[in-house]
């Protein structure tokens, strides 16, 4: 099916009338400060790839389709206005290169990077229109807001790990940075991933009926995401540094928009970076992509602290993505009204649940009052109320509703097959489902249609039912994610599993790690019904970094801890000594041992043989596994 029903067209007009449309700042501030565009409009990889096209979203310049909410139609509008632009004199910001913004900061002898978006790639590109109109000055320190990729991926674009080791760049992040980007780029990397591909949309078609954007940015860059581990930590909120001549002034505001995540102050430019907790958008509690639940109370009162500690001073509000609010009495105002958005939908989900209400049932009563409503800023092009709500009730209650019906059901297929034998079978079902759809019931159309398919995923008519039935959804969202996944589910029941469009290369993520936290990435893939009879002690004795850990298997489970000698802490079955890059190369198969054993790379004292069966207990990942099918 293409273009919308008559349902959905109906839905789109009662959901954006009273918008205030007239209303064009955002559009003025998109384009304030304006420098240059790129003259190349396509970055490419090393093997020619395409990871970025800047003239992909160019049909946006056009005038609203019926397949598209004009909300987030406007959104899209302002969020390709690309290129280099001044916020004040000495910041400036790269913006539609990615998902993310890059700030760059200058400094007095060189700059200051702020957020390299996710991939090399795109960082190299808009790092190098930053140089073509400002000139080729020196990278003297880069600042990560925060852990989520979007903000460090692009690193190796701009620095290298040769500039960080010899002392000529600092590598500034919040504390908690590392432990934060491997909980969610290596333990759940592989799932996170793959739902990220329905959430950002970047392997849709990109058009008025597919992928208009996400909200936040359009979408992911498809390069090669890198990582360079801190060197300073910033701990406590007042914390200053001075770096190449410029003050800046930070606040830690863990378990906001990320776990660990920071704003910071130019005192001598009255400019202040919010990171990600301050967005042209609601943001999102729990994104759709999986994450831990964020904490919707912390973020609104950090909010407040910001306006206590920096708001007399400020005169410009920017932040990691989107377009700054100039003016002090304006950029107040935008960050009370996001810490307002937070703090409603958290104070009135707990209220409402305190009188029994679950929520789903919460998610379908709240309705942002008319302050909120009438700021394009708190819109859901990103975040929306329906799932910000059930995840504070998460946060709070969990995934249990507390009606025992719910403690034990069954799981998808199951409950699938017998639902469709209780409605008559899967023909049945789909009738049933065909005429929901055709009643505009969509939502009851794709729960019958999802059963159907759960119980026969072969089955034409209702997988291309489902297929429309979502497709009208995605046209009718204001919510550029939930659009996203909604044609994301339409095309994989049309064209079968895209998979994962953008993966994080484990080897330069891994070069990054401590060898705990490697380790725990190994204990995470680890088989545990055929590791149940298996009991094996391995010594690690690491030349780089100077330091020895003990590793035991038992019971299924793989337990690590670091000590100060292998000898006197019991037998063990083998040890090898190497260095991190060597157990990188063991970890992500790229080593060939054998070789390494023969120059000395690695050395093994015992059984070489029980590394073998740790390795062949480690289970394999699945980047491509089905979601809207069984």
């Amino acid at each position: 099916m293409t273009g919308s029903t008559d349902t959905t067209r109906r839905s789109i007009a009662e959901s954006v009338a009273g918008f205030p449309f007239d209303d064009r700042q955002d559009f003025d501030d998109a384009t304030r400060g304006f420098v240059a565009r790129a003259t190349e409009r396509q970055v490419r990889a090393e093997d020619g790839r395409v990871v970025w096209d800047l003239d992909a979203y160019s049909f946006l310049d056009g005038d609203v389709p019926d397949t598209a909410n004009p909300s987030l139609w406007r959104q899209g509008q302002l969020l390709i206005k690309d290129g280099l632009f001044e916020v004040v004199p000495g910041i400036y910001q790269l913006r539609g290169f990615d998902l993310s913004v890059m700030t760059v900061v200058e400094a007095e002898t060189g700059v200051i990077v702020i957020d390299p978006l996710i991939s090399k790639e795109t960082a190299a590109a808009a790092f190098a229109l930053y140089r073509e109109h400002r000139g080729d000055r020196p990278v003297r320190a880069m600042i990560y807001t925060h852990s989520h990729i979007d903000h460090f991926g692009g690193v190796k674009g701009v620095i290298s790990d040769e500039d960080v080791r010899s002392g000529g760049v600092q590598v500034i992040a919040p504390a908690g940075f590392m432990d934060a980007a491997v909980s969610e780029n290596v333990y759940a990397g592989t799932a996170m991933a793959r739902r990220a591909g329905y959430m950002y949309g970047a392997a849709l078609p990109k058009g008025p009926e597919g992928q208009i954007g996400s909200g936040l940015g359009q979408t992911t860059s498809t390069g090669e995401p890198t990582l360079i581990a801190p060197t300073v930590d910033v701990t406590t909120t007042g914390e200053e540094l001075v770096l190449d001549g410029v003050r800046i002034v930070f606040q830690v505001t863990p378990g906001t928009e990320a776990p660990a995540e920071m704003n910071f102050f130019f005192p001598d430019l009255r400019a202040l970076c919010m990171a990600e907790n301050t967005s042209h958008t609601m943001h999102n509690i729990l994104t759709i992509r999986g994450a831990q639940v964020r904490d919707a109370h912390a973020w609104a009162h950090y909010l407040t602290e910001t306006l206590h500690l920096f708001g007399d001073a400020t005169d410009v509000v920017f932040a990691s993505h989107h377009w700054p609010t100039w003016g002090h009495d304006r950029a107040i105002e935008f960050i009370a009204t996001q810490r307002d958005m937070y703090l409603y939908l958290h104070d009135q989900t707990l209220r409402l649940m305190n009188r029994g209400y679950t929520g789903s049932e919460i998610a379908e009563m709240i309705e942002t009052p008319p302050a909120l409503t009438e700021a394009w800023h708190t819109h859901g092009y990103y975040g929306s109320v329906s799932h910000n709500v059930k995840a504070v009730y998460q946060r709070y209650m969990g995934w249990y509703d507390a009606n025992p019906a719910n403690l034990w059901a069954h799981p998808p297929v199951e409950a699938a097959r017998r639902y469709t034998a209780a409605l008559g079978g899967t023909d049945a079902v789909v009738a049933l489902a065909r005429q929901a759809f055709d009643d505009g019931d969509y939502r009851w159309a794709m729960e019958l249609c999802k059963h159907a398919v759960f119980t026969d995923d072969q089955h034409a008519a209702a997988r291309e039912l489902l297929a429309d039935t979502m497709e009208q959804v995605g046209f009718g969202a204001e919510n550029g994610t939930w659009r996203n996944a909604f044609l994301a589910g339409a095309f994989e029941l049309r064209n079968g599993v895209f998979g994962t469009p953008s993966v994080v290369h484990p080897e330069d993520f891994a070069l990054a790690l401590s060898p705990s936290q490697i380790f725990d990435a190994i204990a995470v893939r680890i088989d545990g019904p055929r590791a149940w009879h298996e009991h094996l002690r391995i010594g690690w004795r690491f030349t780089e970094p100077s330091e020895s850990h003990v590793m035991e298997l038992r019971n299924g489970v793989l337990i690590h801890h670091p000590v100060a000698d292998l000898t006197g802490v019991g037998e063990v079955q083998v040890t090898l000594t190497l260095d991190r890059a060597a157990l990188v190369g063991i970890v992500t198969q790229r080593l060939d041992l054998a070789a390494a054993l023969a120059d000395g790379t690695v050395a093994i004292d015992g059984d070489p043989n029980v590394l073998l069966t740790l390795v062949g207990l480690a289970d394999s990942v699945d980047p491509a596994f089905p979601i809207v099918t069984p």
